[in-house]
């Protein structure tokens, strides 16, 4: 599948992965300032953002899709840089295809399998609730999503996937049906029995629960060259939350 992406810079290849949900402008202003050093480039996974819809979504596919971008722009070398899904999909891709990915950081996820019942089921059965045709703003479509979205920061995030579908009627982007139907595969954990041998860093969210204490032995396990570090003023949404300290982890990670 042929994905959307943005691209900024110039140098040694750097590709972002967005989260559940997200799409590639939700890291346009962290990969514009990394595209100082870098080539970033930004796709919008499948059933997400600018790319294509598919009944087919599990990691099979998205570590496919992700490969047949890295053919099709002729990247030899490259880092990679996956938050949440994005993380897990870098996380398949790492122990599949080792060979051209030089360093590898994962925002906030872990290995194992995630119970159904999280955040994002909550969000995505938000959006599904919304009620388009009485909606003629996406202010209107944000106080719908009031309801069941306390968090202003997460109404925003989930508004970038609202677009005019014509001129009258606005709707979602993303493809939430496919999403919905094959949430329980995407909570499933990343087992392999390889291991990747390359620079890894693992960031996690001091306010979050996505990486836990008892998940860094399988990090370590599974990743021999791996630092965990903790931004302690985030949430999940690391990059949002604290944006310098996570630009400086990172870059110093990538540069070193």
């Amino acid at each position: 599948m042929k994905l959307f992406i943005r691209r900024f810079g110039q140098g040694f290849p750097v590709i972002i992965l967005h989260g559940l949900l997200g799409l590639s402008d939700n890291w346009v202003s962290f990969g514009r300032r990394l595209a100082e050093d870098f080539d970033v480039i930004i796709p919008d996974l499948r059933n997400h953002g600018q790319s294509p819809h598919s009944f087919v979504f599990d990691y099979p596919s998205l570590v496919e899709d992700l490969l047949e971008m890295i053919r099709e722009l002729e990247l030899t070398d490259f880092f990679l840089i996956g938050h949440s899904l994005g993380g897990k999909i870098a996380m398949h891709y790492a122990f599949e295809y080792p060979e051209r990915l030089q360093k590898l950081v994962v925002v906030d996820i872990s290995l194992r399998r995630y119970v159904a019942n999280t955040q994002q089921q909550e969000l995505i059965d938000a959006m599904q609730a919304v009620d388009f045709s009485v909606v003629h703003s996406r202010s209107e479509i944000e106080q719908q999503l009031k309801h069941s979205v306390k968090i202003a920061k997460l109404r925003q995030f989930l508004l970038k996937n609202a677009y005019w579908s014509d001129k009258d009627h606005l709707a979602w982007r993303i493809n939430l049906n496919s999403i919905h139907e094959n949430l329980p595969g995407i909570f499933e954990g990343v087992v392999s029995e390889k291991k990747f041998e390359k620079p890894a860093l693992f960031i996690r969210g001091g306010l979050s629960d996505y990486i836990s204490e008892n998940d860094l032995r399988d990090i370590n396990s599974n990743f021999s060259d791996a630092i965990v570090r903790t931004i302690e003023t985030a949430t999940h949404w690391v990059h949002a939350d604290a944006p310098e300290e996570f630009y400086h982890l990172v870059k110093n990670f990538l540069i070193s």
